[in-house]
């Protein structure tokens, strides 16, 4: 069977806030649609879908009944956040039926991604947290992440019923209740790490290499995430967070990521 005559998947990201421009979602969706070939919705949910490029479903940001308990515990653990991606677990969210293939907007695509989807149908999908990695211990990262909302309502399910209970288990992180509570259900699948990459881990040289030579995109990342910093820009530039910490420019940003636009497009 062919990518084109397979069923429509789900894609969907969040934009919630100003922090993020639109051009930030914009070019996640014509990074998916290079790289995408089965049929796919591409879902935004935001407050404010302004700049918006056609082609992007936008839905409302959901309101949950427990947005009050989440900061609440989340001030608790001295951390801040509202647990936005909870909402996308919710059976019936907009219609969606089948795989949903979730983004972080931070992210770039950079190679094939049917390959997410075919790896464990039926799976919670995630890479492993790059520092649990290193320790041997469970753990996922929630940059891109993989479920069936059908398949797997627990993840919905559970928060809702105890919110200040999971947030505080669960360290004040997301990304750890969505892949503890999942792997707990035995419904958690790690994805090849080599698949899904960490700009400041796996592409920024070490000192002092990081001074003379690009960053390097690795020749099986199919998803680079620009989590913490430097972001997209930053790294398209080149930037210095201190003495030891920078980069040189990546040129295959301009690629992957600019689509021939200009920075401020």
């Amino acid at each position: 069977m062919s990518a084109a005559s397979l069923p429509p998947v789900n894609v969907v990201c969040i934009k919630w806030g100003t922090k993020y421009p639109a051009y930030y979602v914009n070019r996640l969706h014509r990074g998916v649609s290079r790289f995408l070939k089965r049929p796919f919705r591409f879902l935004c949910f935001t407050e404010h879908p302004e700049g918006l490029d056609p082609g992007i479903e936008v839905h409302p940001l959901p309101v949950e009944p427990f947005e009050a308990e989440i900061v609440a515990a989340m001030n608790r653990e001295g951390r801040k956040g509202a647990w936005r991606k909870v909402s996308l677990f919710k059976p019936g969210l907009a219609g969606m039926e089948g795989p949903v293939l979730g983004f972080d907007i931070d992210v770039v695509v950079t190679g094939p991604l049917d390959d997410l989807l075919d790896f464990a149908p039926g799976k919670v999908c995630m890479r492993r947290e790059w520092r649990y990695e290193r320790q041997g211990k469970d753990g996922g990262h929630g940059s891109v992440f993989l479920f069936d909302p059908a398949k797997h309502p627990f993840l919905y399910e559970e928060f809702a019923a105890d919110p200040a209970g999971s947030v505080a288990r669960h360290k004040g992180s997301e990304q750890f209740y969505t892949s503890m509570t999942a792997l707990r259900h035995g419904e958690l699948t790690y994805w090849p790490g080599e698949w899904i990459s960490s700009f400041k881990r796996d592409a920024m040289r070490v000192f002092p290499f990081n001074r003379f030579q690009e960053p390097r995109l690795p020749q099986t990342c199919r998803v680079m995430c620009f989590h913490g910093k430097p972001k997209m820009e930053e790294a398209l530039e080149g930037w210095t967070g201190s003495l030891w910490r920078g980069t040189r420019p990546a040129s295959w940003l301009a690629r992957d990521w600019l689509w021939g636009e200009t920075p401020e497009a």
